[in-house]
Formats: C-alpha cells, sequence, structure tokens
C-alpha cells in the first residue's frame, strides 16, 4: 500500500493486520509534552467501560489489541507510539480514536505535529497526516473504523481545550476530579465506579480533570409571538375536567416571584409558548402531572458540562408549571442505575440546577475511600453508573405512578442521548405500561442508535400508543415554540385513545 499525505476528513481503507500510530513533533525550548492515546468505541460512539482507555497511566487494553509503546526520541523529533491489532479487536469495538494530550502548553506550540499510520510488521507508512493547532490541549488526531467487514483510517483533527480528561469525559470515561484537600468533587463529568483493569504498579502520574466548566447561559427566549392568536379548531375530545383556580395557578405564581429576574421572565414566556402549544392540539386547559428523567450515562458528559442539560430542565419546568397543577415535577436520572431526584419546585429552580443537574463524581481511576462534598439530597452517581439500563429508569417511574395516583394523566418526558441496546426489556415494559394511565415522550439528544424507542410508533399489538419519540442534533438550537410543539405533539391524542379504551 502506498503512503499517502491525508488532508483533515480524508479517509483511506487499511489493508494491514495490525498497525502502528505514531505521533510525532519536534523537541524545543517551551514546548509542551505531548502523549499519546487511544479509545475503542461501540457502535453506540462510546467505550463500554474505563478499560477502553489507553494510555500512559493503562498502557495495555485488557484484550492486548491496543497497546501504548511510549516515546522515543531521535534527532530532535520525539515519537510516541500506539500499536493497534486490528484482526484481535473485539467484534463489539467499531472505531479505535487515536488522540494525543498536551502537558505544560498547548498544542499551538507543537511544531511539525503529525501522525503517521505504518504497518506494524513492515513498518511501511501507509498515511501521514500533517495537523494544525491553535489553543487546544488534547486534540483527535485521526480514527481506525470498520465499515463492512473492512477497516479504514479518516484524518480527524478536532481539538479540545479542557485536555485529555474533557476528552476522555465525552466518549463516556469516567476522570477523577481532585478537590484542593484531595477528595473527589462533586461536580460535572461522567458518573460511576471505573471498572479499568489492573495494569500493575500504580500509575506514575495521575490524569488530572480540567476545572468543571459552569454550565453556559439558558438559550435565550425567542420573541412572543406577535399579533392575535389564529382561530384554534375544537378539540378533538372533551376537555377534563379543570379546578376553577388551575387557569390563575396562584400558588405557582407566588412560587415563581422567587426566582430571578431573568430567570421568571424566560419561564413567564415559555408558559405562554406551552399555552400556544396545546391550543394548536386542542388541549386548552389540560392538566397531567409532569415527571422528567435524565440520562446521566457516560457519554452525557458534554451536555452537562456546557450546560445543555441545565438548558433542558428549565425548559421542561416550563411544561411542569403550565400542566402541573401541584407545584412540583418529579424526576429521575440514570445510567447502570436510576436515581430519584429531589421534587421539583419552580421557585427552587436554580438551587435544583445547581446541586442536581450534573453527571457526578468523577473517577477514572478506582476509589476506595468515601465520597467527601455531597451536600443534603444528593445523589452519589458513582452508584449511578455509566451504561444506559433505560428500562430500569422507566419501571421505576410506573412503580411511582401507580404508588401515587393522580387524577389527572402521567406526561413522561425522557431525554437520552441514544446508545440503546436492551431493546427486548424496554419494549416489555412500555408493552406493560399500555394499560397504565402514562404517556412516555423520549427526546434523542444527538447521538445516535435510539433502538427500540424510535421504532416503537409502527411496533403492533398496543390498544393505544402510549410512546412519542424524536431526536434533534442540538437541543440548545431548536427554538422554545418548536421544541414546544414537539413534545405536546402526541400526548392529546394519547388522551383521547386512552379514554375510549377506559384506560383514564
Amino acid at each position: 500500500m502506498t503512503a499517502r499525505a491525508l488532508s483533515k476528513g480524508a479517509n483511506l481503507p487499511v489493508d494491514s493486520r495490525a498497525v502502528s500510530v505514531e505521533l510525532t513533533w519536534s523537541a524545543g525550548p517551551g514546548v509542551p509534552d505531548v502523549d499519546a492515546s487511544a479509545l475503542l468505541l461501540t457502535e453506540a460512539g462510546r467505550v463500554r467501560d474505563d478499560g477502553d482507555f489507553v494510555f500512559y497511566n493503562q498502557p495495555h487494553h485488557a484484550s492486548s489489541a491496543v497497546n501504548h509503546r511510549g516515546k522515543e526520541g531521535a534527532g530532535g523529533v520525539l515519537t510516541d507510539t500506539v500499536e493497534v491489532d486490528l484482526q484481535a479487536l473485539e467484534p463489539a469495538v467499531e472505531r479505535v480514536v487515536l488522540c494525543a494530550s498536551a502537558d505544560g502548553g498547548v498544542f499551538g506550540q507543537v511544531p511539525g505535529l503529525t501522525l503517521r499510520l505504518l504497518d506494524a510488521g513492515t513498518r511501511a507508512e501507509l498515511a501521514r497526516f500533517v495537523m494544525e493547532a491553535g489553543p487546544e490541549t488534547a486534540f483527535i488526531g485521526g480514527e481506525l473504523y470498520r465499515r463492512s467487514g473492512q477497516w479504514k483510517f479518516r484524518a480527524v483533527g478536532q481539538g479540545y481545550a479542557s485536555g485529555l480528561a474533557g476528552l476522555a469525559t465525552d466518549f463516556g470515561i469516567t476522570v477523577d476530579e481532585e478537590t484542593p484537600d484531595g477528595a473527589a468533587a462533586a461536580g460535572q463529568g461522567s458518573a460511576g465506579p471505573a471498572s479499568a483493569p489492573a495494569t500493575g504498579p500504580a500509575p506514575a502520574r495521575p490524569l488530572a480533570a480540567p476545572p468543571v466548566a459552569a454550565p453556559t447561559s439558558p438559550t435565550p427566549p425567542a420573541p412572543a409571538p406577535q399579533g392575535p392568536v389564529p382561530p384554534v379548531p375544537a378539540p378533538p375530545f372533551p376537555a377534563p375536567p379543570v379546578p376553577a383556580a388551575a387557569p390563575s395557578r396562584p400558588r405557582l405564581d407566588k412560587d415563581e416571584e422567587r426566582l430571578p429576574v431573568d430567570m421568571r421572565k424566560r419561564l413567564s414566556l415559555r408558559k405562554e409558548q406551552v399555552a400556544v402549544s396545546l391550543r394548536k392540539h386542542g388541549a386548552t386547559g389540560l392538566t397531567a402531572r409532569v415527571i422528567l428523567v435524565l440520562d446521566a450515562s457516560g457519554s452525557m458528559s458534554f451536555l452537562y458540562s456546557k450546560g445543555v442539560v441545565a438548558d433542558v430542565v428549565e425548559r421542561m419546568a416550563a411544561v411542569a408549571a403550565q400542566l402541573d397543577d401541584d407545584g412540583e415535577m418529579q424526576a429521575w436520572t440514570f445510567a447502570s442505575n436510576p436515581a430519584r431526584l429531589p421534587d421539583l419546585r419552580i421557585g427552587g429552580l436554580p438551587e435544583w440546577l445547581r446541586l442536581h443537574v450534573r453527571v457526578g463524581q468523577m473517577t477514572l481511576f478506582r476509589r476506595k475511600k468515601p465520597v467527601r462534598g455531597l451536600e443534603p439530597g444528593q445523589v452519589d452517581m458513582r452508584a449511578v453508573g455509566i451504561q444506559n439500563e433505560e428500562q430500569k429508569a422507566i419501571d421505576e417511574v410506573r412503580t411511582y405512578v401507580r404508588n401515587n395516583p393522580a387524577a389527572a394523566p402521567t406526561l413522561v418526558l425522557f431525554f437520552s442521548d441514544g446508545g440503546v441496546y436492551r431493546n427486548a426489556a424496554i419494549e416489555k415494559e412500555l408493552r406493560e405500561a399500555v394499560e397504565e394511565p402514562i404517556f412516555w415522550q423520549f427526546v434523542g439528544l444527538g447521538r445516535a442508535d435510539y433502538g427500540v424507542l424510535q421504532r416503537f410508533d409502527t411496533l403492533p399489538g398496543r390498544r393505544v400508543d402510549n410512546v412519542g419519540f424524536f431526536a434533534v442534533d442540538d437541543i440548545s438550537t431548536v427554538p422554545d415554540q418548536e421544541l414546544y410543539d414537539r413534545l405536546l405533539s402526541e400526548f392529546p391524542s394519547w388522551i383521547t385513545a386512552a379514554r375510549q379504551a377506559g384506560i383514564l
């Protein structure tokens, strides 16, 4: 195979049984130390556990298919190498992401940064990718990926300003975040106990996590609709009885006065937009219990650290404020296991976001000492884990609704970024839930592989369709009115069908 100089985004087939991936750069004064690493990803784009991260503190994968060989220097050029035996990779591994991190500076200070792909046996160069960087402290140089049984290589060239820890958590790795006194911090990032295999002596240097980014400012609200509201068709079902006090919701309005002015204004506008969506679907005056379920699996870390999940919760609080007349929204988080979060009251929204909208303690290497720094009511997210077990969260919500009956139907707003793999168990739970007064609205947050969730509308054998699903590439770019229209598009029709079937 003839060597090729690749540009960013280019790819080529790899026929070699095993390859060496060499990261090279020129040494010199002020040049940061650079380390190569690799992430083994499944089809869902995430690691299975922390053992799928191969780097200087964990140089050998348990399968022996990927190994970090370390640095060599000659003639002022430094090389750090990762070897990948493509034939030995487990069938579940669909991608090997080839990364680098800079210690003591940024990649813009690293001259001659180049990734070379070589045949591990013959040492023939297969491809070369010269990378350009700026303020990044971590970098994805390229990736080996499987397509129709054939391995290929792609030049990526994507930088991260949050260092190796930020890059790793984006793919589901859990990372220790140390507070000044050495305790594990209760901040953003992937959750769950690490399961990396033992690799011999204690690591020479720990992987330090970057400071946790504060949630970004919520997406500015869209302008209020101008002009008169167009006539709305008569509702397709009789409006449910609404207590006389419900339209004005005096208790909620009083509670809202506790909010900061800017948040109160956003909430007020968003409640109006929820009301508009209800009118569009012939559901004016509808009352419902609203339950929120948040994916906290490893691949969600980026959405937490960037404030996307916090913004989602604030937007969903407006749905509860408009629909739910008891002033509270029940909430769960889940990954390998579900965990009930404290109920969200509208007036306590800012503190609720601070305390509960996070992935949790980051633990790249197993920690045996107890967690310190948890505040009352917070969940130790290490117990929640990092994998996707939606069926467990669905079961807990069903149990809660059975044990806490309400006059109004229940709307579950369930957010996940994909990687669904317990399809049979999820389908069983949702089929059994058909006879219960619950509508399940699932929202996909931009990754892939939503499995049975996106196929449920076409599954036969149910008396009523009790599941809605849609996915968005970037929910922060979806205007409030559009988001509420999509969230509430199927709920009213389910109410009609559930009444006709005697479920409500």
